[in-house]
């Protein structure tokens, strides 16, 4: 049962990570263009892209560990804990994208917690 909370603990950090790469990837690249062969090329560059890559295989990772603590896990059990992944986004994106992080923000988050601890008690 232990190491069925150890895949739900990867699934959700890899998942940050792959968020957060993907987001410093695209704003390195900057909006999509208009045209088709514009789109073309952002997306391409995107998908050649090292860190992309990184971000696309720890996304299946996810999956794969996902799955293997279903196999022990009630899901109604170890779904709330994927909200851990928007905790860590948001602290993350303030933290190396520069993003805000404002006090509506901060405010759902702890609602998001609170919600979290109530519905692994219940």
């Amino acid at each position: 049962m232990r190491m069925a909370w150890v895949y739900v603990g990867i699934s959700v950090m890899v998942t940050a990570y792959g968020q957060l790469v993907v987001k410093w990837r695209v704003s390195q690249r900057g909006h999509l263009p208009a045209t088709l062969e514009g789109k073309l090329h952002f997306f391409g560059s995107l998908l050649t892209d090292p860190w992309v890559l990184s971000a696309m295989a720890t996304t299946f990772l996810a999956a794969l560990c996902w799955m293997a603590a279903l196999s022990k896990l009630d899901l109604s059990r170890a779904y709330p804990f994927s909200a851990v992944s928007f905790i860590s986004v948001l602290v993350f994106s303030g933290l190396f994208l520069g993003e805000g992080i404002s006090p509506g923000k901060v405010l759902g988050v702890a609602i998001v917690i609170t919600g979290l601890i109530i519905g692994v008690r219940a």
